[in-house]
């Protein structure tokens, strides 16, 4: 399949609403008003449109779309299961179904209401078993203990990560200084004008001890963002295209999405390590040739883990990676220059794949000198995009 994708698609439009904590309308406009928007920025028309594609949590449903935009026909549709760890799936079946000639134009979107609407962080019940909730099977085991929120499932994996490691709070708190700094540039972000301290990070309360507090967290965020996924030769008349040179998927016997506790070793990101393998070696891309990245930080504990997982810094050593400045601008792996989703806004991480577009065309907030490759990552799915 890598030879198929590799360079044979391209984004060519990209869209979001605001993003803010009380939208005041509809998952279904947001969504409509998102694609709009990436339409327009890829120069094309709703007639254009012969795919979609979406997460399974998403509650915007196709058949609404279609109504709602007046697109007259579509060969396509399909939806990526599961939480954020899969965010980037969508990009992957847009791909491959542009590769494969089942669809020519494809809309990848996602629309929340996670703050005004059902909120992410609240506790939940065990989760249904089948892949059209964000709950799996497995997590009915973890309700009863009291592992309710997406905060105390991903502490479990955290806690043994900073016991096997010597990683402590404040190596996590480094990581979100630097992204509430992106943020403070970034108009879009909730924390625009918003920069904070390594002691501002400490003094936050804890949601999870000890591994997670306040400032650890992703936004609940009201909102939607859009891609538009074609051919590479159709991508030539578009204005501003962007190569999808790699795009992969991973997932193993016993990984959970949201409840990711069944490994041999809890320290150790193996989705991450299953992606990069997939992603790197399968597409003969070197991890030298990555000039910025946006990696899925729903909580900061899980961007230290797919930093190793991804192979960019030894197991246990991206406290010091992140100490050393390298997520900087001018550092070697400059990431989630939009704030992440926990300065920006959390979108499922697809607006990761927004900013990573926008820093290829030279129009970020936070815009790193002259990059020809992007990574964006979400533990078990991810791409990598070129500037043509």
């Amino acid at each position: 399949m890598s030879k198929v994708l590799a360079g044979s698609t391209a984004v060519v439009g990209v869209g979001q609403t605001e993003f803010s904590k009380a939208a005041g309308r509809s998952e279904t406009q947001l969504a409509s008003e998102a694609i709009v928007a990436a339409l327009a920025d890829a120069g094309l028309s709703v007639a254009d449109v012969d795919g979609l594609v979406s997460y399974t949590i998403d509650p915007v449903e196709e058949t609404e779309l279609v109504r709602g935009l007046g697109i007259p026909e579509i060969g396509f549709s399909s939806r990526v299961p599961y939480g954020g760890g899969g965010s980037q799936g969508v990009v992957l079946h847009a791909a491959a179904a542009v590769a494969s000639g089942a669809a020519d134009v494809v809309v990848a979107y996602r629309a929340v209401k996670a703050r005004s609407g059902a909120r992410f962080g609240r506790a939940g019940g065990g989760g249904s078993p089948t892949s059209s909730h964000s709950g799996t099977t497995a997590m009915q085991w973890c309700a009863p203990f009291g592992v309710l929120t997406p905060a105390s499932w991903m502490s479990l994996n955290a806690t043994r990560y900073m016991y096997t490691y010597g990683v402590e709070s404040q190596d996590f708190g480094r990581a979100v200084v630097q992204f509430r700094e992106y943020a403070a540039n970034n108009p879009n972000a909730h924390f625009y004008g918003k920069p904070i301290t390594l002691e501002d990070h400490q003094a936050s309360r804890w949601i999870a001890e000890p591994a997670i507090r306040l400032f650890d967290c992703c936004q609940e965020t009201d909102g939607s963002v859009a891609l538009v996924i074609t051919s590479a030769e159709r991508a030539r008349d578009s204005e501003r295209p962007v190569l999808i040179a790699a795009v992969a998927g991973a997932g193993l016997f016993e990984e959970e999405i949201a409840s990711n506790h069944y490994q041999p070793d809890l320290a150790v990101m193996s989705g991450s390590v299953a992606l990069a393998r997939r992603l790197f070696d399968g597409f003969g891309i070197a991890r030298s040739e990555i000039d910025v990245a946006m990696i899925y930080d729903a909580f900061s504990p899980i961007f230290l883990m797919q930093l190793e997982g991804l192979g960019f810094c030894d197991f246990g050593e991206a406290k010091h990676f992140i100490a050393d400045g390298h997520l900087g601008l001018k550092g070697s792996l400059p990431s989630n220059t939009n704030g992440g989703l926990i300065g920006e806004g959390y979108i499922h991480g697809l607006n990761l794949t927004v900013e990573a577009v926008r820093q290829l065309r030279g129009f970020s907030s936070n815009q790193v000198e002259n990059p020809t490759t992007a990574l964006v990552c979400a533990n078990r799915t991810g791409v990598i995009l070129r500037r043509p």
